[in-house]
Order: structure tokens, then sequence, then C-alpha cells
């Protein structure tokens, strides 16, 4: 490598060190290898702009994906602003038929450029992408070329059309982001795995308990977690028994929630004891609260990656003697909902905990533990 790469690498990963909050950190390196010095300006610039943390999130995966294509499939980064043939190239190498890719191996995505991304981690399912991982990712593209004050051809008449009849080629089936929720009994199952006083159990204990108890929360707001988001409430009375501890969490702005709303959700018992638990284990007084223990126990200072979330209600599930592939951290959020409707419990009080915004989305979860056991489902019963 040569002097003038290592510097230019040394100073963009330096630059992304400034906007470590809202990027994949533990990706610093590979981003700085993909990612160009405007790229990374860009993204910069969007910090400052005060876009959403999820929402660059999204934008910086989808970025890396699309260098790191463009690398594969051309050989050069991507140019700015995108030729209309370099669109229709990304639509035929992820939209495809795998019918017709069994008598013609060169239809959709070379196999050497399948083999780079597969190689760099880019890729991991086989078959063609989702038509809407596809469609995102185009949005992603058009959104990053109009941050750089330029005009792309998203908007094109040959790529509405050739996205149209590449998603008619690609049946896919719609599955749930986790095939079975995180009910109260499943939660049982799961936490029952973090019993001891080690802190990767102290830790998993407190996540699956606040990410459940505080509405589902998503993966991204429990790994973003900060300790200046939590505020002690005064605790909530009980008839014959010692009150129960009661906190708040600050969510600020969410995926949901307007750009000057500030959201809050409430823990009450056990969830807050699990948290103070973790809190005082890690002797974490300030900054993220969930954080990776290394092999010799020691805690980091940097917050979890979002899909570790994931892994986490993974291992456990397979801990409990359960299925992992079946679970994953939205069943906590599906969870949450189908066991307040199990328990009796409104959709609006429910809605008030879990922040979602559209009753229809939130009743998909709801009212299919109410209709399952409904008068409706049991005419002949």
């Amino acid at each position: 490598m040569s002097i003038d790469r290592a510097a230019g690498l040394s100073e963009r990963a330096e630059a992304l060190d400034t906007i470590a909050a809202v990027l994949p950190m533990e990706r610093r390196d590979e981003l700085a290898e993909l990612l160009t010095d405007q790229d990374v300006e860009t993204l910069r610039h969007l910090v400052n702009e005060g876009m959403g943390a999820n929402t660059l999130r999204a934008l910086t995966s989808d970025l890396a994906y699309l260098q790191a294509w463009s690398l594969a499939a051309t050989g050069r980064s991507l140019p700015w602003p995108t030729p209309e043939a370099l669109l229709l190239k990304f639509v035929a190498h992820h939209l495809w038929d795998p019918e017709k890719r069994k008598i013609d191996p060169q239809h959709g995505m070379p196999d050497d450029v399948e083999h780079k991304l597969r190689v760099q981690g880019f890729l991991r399912s086989p078959g063609p992408h989702a038509p809407d991982t596809v469609r995102r990712r185009l949005a992603s593209w058009s959104t990053l070329t109009k941050w750089r004050g330029l005009n792309g051809s998203f908007t094109s008449p040959a790529l509405k059309s050739a996205l149209r009849l590449a998603v008619r080629a690609t049946p896919r089936p719609k599955k749930r982001k986790s095939a079975k929720a995180v009910t109260g009994d499943v939660l049982s199952k799961l936490i029952a795995t973090c019993q001891t006083n080690k802190l990767r159990d102290v830790r998993d204990r407190a996540i699956l308990m606040v990410a459940f108890a505080s509405g589902g929360r998503r993966r991204s707001e429990i790994a973003g977690l900060r300790k200046e988001q939590l505020a002690r409430e005064t605790p909530i009375p009980v008839d014959g028994g010692p009150p129960l501890l009661s906190l708040s969490i600050h969510l600020g702005r969410t995926k949901t929630s307007g750009a000057e709303n500030d959201e809050i959700v409430y823990l009450t018992g056990r969830p807050v004891e699990a948290l103070n638990a973790w809190l005082e284990a890690a002797r974490i007084d300030k900054g993220s609260v969930f954080r990776g223990i290394d092999r010799w126990g020691n805690v980091s200072k940097r917050a979890l990656d979002p899909k570790v979330i994931n892994d986490i209600v993974k291992q456990r599930a397979a801990m409990a003697g359960l299925e992992p592939a079946e679970f994953s951290a939205h069943g906590l959020r599906s969870g949450y909902l189908t066991e307040a409707a199990n328990r009796g419990i409104s959709l609006p009080e429910a809605m008030e905990q879990s922040r979602h915004r559209s009753v229809q989305q939130a009743s998909e979860y709801y009212n299919s533990a109410t209709r399952r056991s409904g008068r409706a489902a049991r005419m002949l019963g």
C-alpha cells in the first residue's frame, strides 16, 4: 500500500470516528476502504443536518453495499451522478428469475461479482434480492445523489419499467421479520438462561427485559440507548407490598415520530431492577448503556451494534431449547403487542408504550392474537 493511500485511509477512518455514534463502527476500517473522501464528507454533512440515526445508519449501509457492488461489477467506484445504464445493471444483477438462471448461467448477477460480494460479507442468502431491498437501495442512492447537489436518472421511464418487470419475474413471498413473536411465555424461557451473576448474563437479562417491557423497542433503539436518556420516576405504590421502581426512557426522535418530538416510554418493577443491576455491575454512569464484553470480562466503551441484539435473542433461544431461526429481535416488538392482546390490554393503551403511529400496523400483531381465540374463529367450535 502506498504512503498516500495509507494516509488517505487513516484520514477517512479518523473522519468516521467523528460520527461514530450513528455508524456501525465495528466496520470502521472496512468503510474507510470502501468509501471515498467525498462519501465520508456527505455522511458528515448529513450528521450535521440532524438526520436521524436510524436513517443515517441505513444510508451508510446501503452506500457501502453500492460501492462494493460497483467495484465488483465494474472495477470502479460509484460514479456521481450515476448513468442510467449502471442503474439498469444494478436491477438486472439483483432482481432475476431463478428458473431462467437454471438454463442461462449468465442471467442475473455474474458468478465473479457474487463471489466477491459474498467473500466480503455483503451477500449471505442465495437467489435474487427482495424487491423492497432493491427499492430501498435505489432510494438511498437517489438521496445521496441529491445531497451531493446532483441529478440522477432514478425517475427515468426505462428504470421504472425495468424495476416493474423484474419484480414480476422474481416472486418472493413476504416474510415476517420474526417468524414467531416473543410473547411472555417465550420471554420467560429466554430470561431463564440468564440466571448467573456473570456480566454477559446480567447484560442480556437487562436487554431482553428492557426491550420487551418498554413497548418492544427496535433493536437500534436498544443498542443506541444512553444513560442520559434514563430518568428516575416516583415509585409506583402497590397494595400490600413495597412500591415498584419506575423510570422513563427519553427516546428522542424515533423512526415514526416527528423531528421535534421527544418520545417517552416507561419501565416499572423487574425491568428497572434488571437494568440497574447491569449498570451497577458494568460500572456505567454515562454514555452507552449496552456495551460489548470481551472474553476476559472487560466492558467496552462502545455501544453494541444493533445486529448484536438480534444475535442475543437467537443465542438465548437456542440455549432455551427453542429453534433460533424462528426468533429475532423484532419478535420482541411483535411479541409485546401480541402479549398485550392476550392480557386484554386495549390497543390504544398498548400503542402508547410501543409508540406505533399506525393502527393498521400495530393491529396486525394485536389482532392475530384476539382473532385466533375470538368468536368469529369459533363459529363451529
